[in-house]
């Protein structure tokens, strides 16, 4: 890796849903300068080694040779259940896991939503580490008295990489997503962690700052704290006031960055801290890239000609509107909801139109988040795209309009793990702010016209409105 040398570097850790995938940067310009990757088991839960094994393997061939830090970032949420001896309970349950969706509505029910809202920012859905402790608690009680600490998904793999130290940390971006500790207070709430676990409450990670040192790994690259994927994300974008990221992957989220905590006692928006001692007010659902590849898989063909069937469709699907709740729904919070397409008549039954609508009803459910976040004082200037599915033509045709404000599509790139590699940067460097990196302009896209957005949202909302309620 000769090629390297006289650089300081960085590597960021992207523990995803589906896959690891790892970067490694110049630590003053932020400039990729090798990556590694590889998949992980699709399933809603999966035993934490499979994180590990991903790592090796996208690591392999000295990806990390000289690398001075690393950082993490990994999907929110996840339930890491250890015992005594720091061994795995059972496996992971991940955040799109909706066995504990009743378990959810039992805490909410029992407290009430304000009440969460305003002590941890958040209501609990089945996406929260609290509800799926509560699952745990009622329906496993022999594993859940086996149960002796709760990690992250980010914690555990920096908890490896750090040696498994006595004491695992975390950060207060993931930290704002368990549901059991508070963004505006800055602490843990172990009195809703006991009400959740049957009136137990396990040791959890300490929350560092966000330059804060986690540790080193064996061959003396300090670790930063990490934190979740999203906070990584708006790290590495440097979203700004007035900036709103829509991020198309696995799930979809709306997410921007705030000096202030919020607490929607609706549940719409999740009041989660930043990784940078600000916030990051967030809506997210669960149906997001998957719903396009699912409507390519009935049509038949591959993603590619899928779009350039969804680009042959007129805006509006000629009155065809998918509701796209194939996996559930976290928001609106409909975890037995299932998708629906509305609108169906002979002069419409295309393929193309059929495609053109699963895009607009992926891109109108964000749109929804778009409005919650609005709501509570967001300003909305412009929409940041990416994931995924912000590769699609189709998507970016459609989305200035369903979205009604411009779109840029930043530069192709891992933010995720960029997040991670910047953050580890800072906490190298120890500087007051992270470190300058800049990613580019990005292509902007601007609304074609104020009625034809407004007309394919009214669609979607009658048409979810017919099905759910208001």
């Amino acid at each position: 890796m000769g090629e390297d040398t006289g650089r300081t570097l960085v590597a960021g850790i992207d523990s995803s849903t589906q896959s690891t995938k790892v970067v490694v940067c110049d630590a003053a310009t932020g400039r990729v300068v090798r990556q590694g990757h590889a998949p992980h088991p699709d399933a809603t839960e999966i035993h934490p080694d499979r994180w590990w094994e991903a790592l090796t393997t996208a690591t392999g061939g000295g990806l990390l040779d000289g690398v001075a830090a690393v950082g993490v970032a990994a999907q929110q949420h996840g339930l890491v259940p250890l015992d005594d001896a720091g061994s795995v309970v059972r496996p992971a349950l991940l955040w799109n896991d909706t066995r504990s969706a009743r378990a959810a509505a039992d805490l909410v029910a029992e407290l009430g939503p304000r009440a969460w809202a305003e002590a941890v920012g958040s209501v609990p859905v089945a996406s929260l580490t609290v509800a799926k402790l509560r699952w745990v608690a009622e329906h496993e009680p022999d594993l859940a008295d086996r149960v002796a600490s709760v990690l992250l998904p980010h914690d555990w793999v920096t908890w490896r990489l750090t040696g498994r130290p006595a004491l695992a940390v975390t950060d207060r971006g993931d930290a704002s997503g368990t549901g059991y500790w508070s963004p505006a207070g800055g602490a843990y709430r172990h009195d809703l962690l006991r009400h959740a676990f049957g009136g137990r409450a396990p040791a959890l990670p300490r929350v560092l700052g966000p330059a804060a040192i986690a540790g080193e790994t064996p061959s003396g690259a300090v670790v930063s704290a990490g934190t979740g994927d999203n906070m990584a994300a708006a790290l590495a974008l440097d979203a700004g006031p007035g900036d709103v990221v829509v991020s198309l992957g696995t799930s979809g989220t709306v997410f921007a960055v705030s000096p202030t905590p919020t607490a929607d006692a609706s549940g719409a928006v999740a009041g989660f801290a930043d990784a940078t001692g600000r916030f990051l007010p967030l809506v997210c659902t669960l149906n997001a890239a998957r719903v396009l590849g699912a409507a390519a898989r009935m049509l038949d063909v591959d993603l590619d000609a899928f779009d350039r069937l969804a680009l042959a469709a007129r805006p509006g699907a000629d009155g065809l509107v998918l509701l796209p709740y194939l996996d559930g729904e976290r928001t609106p919070n409909l975890p037995e909801a299932s998708g629906a397409l509305v609108g169906l008549r002979r002069a419409n039954m295309t393929p193309e139109n059929l495609a053109r609508a699963a895009v607009e009803g992926m891109l109108c459910g964000l749109a929804a988040g778009l409005d919650a976040v609005r709501a509570h004082g967001v300003e909305v200037r412009r929409v940041l795209l990416v994931g995924g599915a912000a590769r699609s033509q189709a998507v970016r045709a459609a989305a200035p309009s369903v979205f009604g404000v411009p779109v840029v599509i930043p530069p192709s790139a891992e933010y995720v793990a960029l997040g991670a590699a910047r953050q580890a940067a800072w906490a190298l460097d120890g500087s007051d702010e992270p470190p300058a990196w800049s990613l580019g302009a990005g292509e902007r896209l601007d609304p074609a016209d104020d009625e034809t957005g407004q007309r394919i949202l009214r669609a979607y909302t009658a048409a979810h409105e017919s099905l759910h309620g208001a």
